[in-house]
């Protein structure tokens, strides 16, 4: 449902490494590939994470689309190498060298067993390399690129960690705070929480659930600031700003409900006692509450967007779950990958960086401009905040 930002990713999870091609940024933003490599590392963070983040230092290579650090509007091209492919160059060889160790044991809860039926596979590891979370590195590298642009613009984006397992972080964010001191108090947290109690919890959690061989899940929360007035469009049903959003950020693996503003509890509620009334005063139109999240209507309301995601834990289990043998039928163990125990301070990362490029393709269909220069100019003579 994006209109002005194009993109795809390429790869596999033990491949030579991961493709990315970003189509629709403006001339002339400002790019170094010290800014990307940035927001790689803040996704490899947090407690629970599997052994693979001590071998990959990921690195995203500007291939092209960019001369002498400034965009030049066409394509941007990445490439980021998987370290771990020297090991894997027998298993994951582009020709044919008569390789036949098959992966034939589905995982419960993973893309395996419905993705060799889609495909007609004998070997889960075809859909294993693909489906993997891998692939949300390069997701990652395109979506800062966006990121930049939305800081030109003075829009920001940050989140935190609200609950790992049972434990819920149920402290209010300082509204003194700026977005960019949130993410800096996530991101020395191990699991990016801000309440030191929650936080010690949440690693008794995780490491409980990795002594016992299991996973555990959670909720993340993030908050999009600066946006004007009637980003997305009532209109029509694919131009709503929440659905954008809900289609990309639901992208990511393991992520399994959204909710924006006040979400689900708004159901509990009369409707006196959700909707945000409106005053005006400085010229300006306020808000005394936000429990819309930031959109009404299908686009934003220049609030703050608030988003709540919740995300499953991983289904790859050092202590596999039962499952049939996908040749004989026979009753085993699941497969067992090498895996995280807790993902969810990555995967909130992963979803900063992803509601970037929702937003990027927002402002760039709502304003236009085929430069850096051109698109401030539109908003500048046709935003009002």
């Amino acid at each position: 449902m994006l209109e002005k930002i194009k993109y795809l990713t390429a790869g596999e999870s033990h491949g030579l490494g991961l493709l990315g091609i970003l189509e629709g940024i403006p001339s002339h933003l400002a790019l170094d590939e010290n800014y990307i490599q940035n927001q790689l590392a803040r996704r490899q963070m947090g407690h629970g994470r599997s052994s693979r983040m001590k071998i990959e230092s990921d690195y995203a290579q500007l291939y092209c689309g960019v001369r002498q650090g400034i965009t030049l509007g066409a394509p941007i091209g990445l490439i980021i190498e998987n370290k771990i492919a020297e090991n894997w160059k027998e298993s994951m060889s582009v020709t044919d060298n008569g390789y036949n160790q098959k992966v034939t044991l589905p995982r419960p809860g993973h893309a395996d067993l419905a993705g060799i039926m889609k495909f007609g596979f004998d070997d889960i590891r075809n859909v294993i390399e693909r489906s993997s979370a891998r692939e949300t590195a390069m997701r990652v590298a395109i979506g800062s690129i966006c990121r930049k642009l939305l800081e030109e613009i003075n829009i920001s984006v940050c989140s935190r960690v609200i609950q790992i397992y049972n434990v819920i972080d149920e402290s209010k964010i300082d509204s003194n705070l700026s977005y960019q001191d949130i993410n800096q108090l996530a991101d020395k947290s191990p699991v990016r929480c801000l309440n030191k109690e929650a936080e010690a919890n949440m690693v008794k959690a995780i490491d409980n659930a990795k002594k016992n061989g299991d996973s555990v899940g959670g909720i993340i929360e993030i908050y999009c600031d600066g946006l004007p007035y009637g980003l997305g469009s009532y209109s029509q049903w694919n131009k709503k700003l929440q659905s954008k959003i809900s289609e990309t950020i639901l992208s990511i693996n393991a992520f399994k409900g959204i909710e924006f503003g006040k979400g689900f509890d708004i159901s509990k509620e009369y409707g006196s006692n959700i909707h945000d009334e409106i005053s005006f005063k400085d010229n300006n139109y306020q808000r005394n509450t936000n429990n819309a999240g930031g959109i009404e209507g299908g686009m934003s309301n220049a609030q703050p967007i608030s988003i709540k995601i919740s995300m499953k834990p991983i289904p790859t289990l050092v202590k596999p779950l039962n499952s049939v043998d996908i040749n004989t039928h026979d009753s085993m163990k699941a497969h067992k990958e090498r895996t995280d125990s807790c993902a969810v301070p990555a995967a909130s990362i992963i979803a900063e960086n992803l509601l970037c490029i929702v937003i990027t393709d927002s402002i760039l269909s709502k304003f236009g401009g085929d430069s850096m220069v051109q698109l401030k100019e539109h908003m500048k003579n046709t935003a009002k905040y």
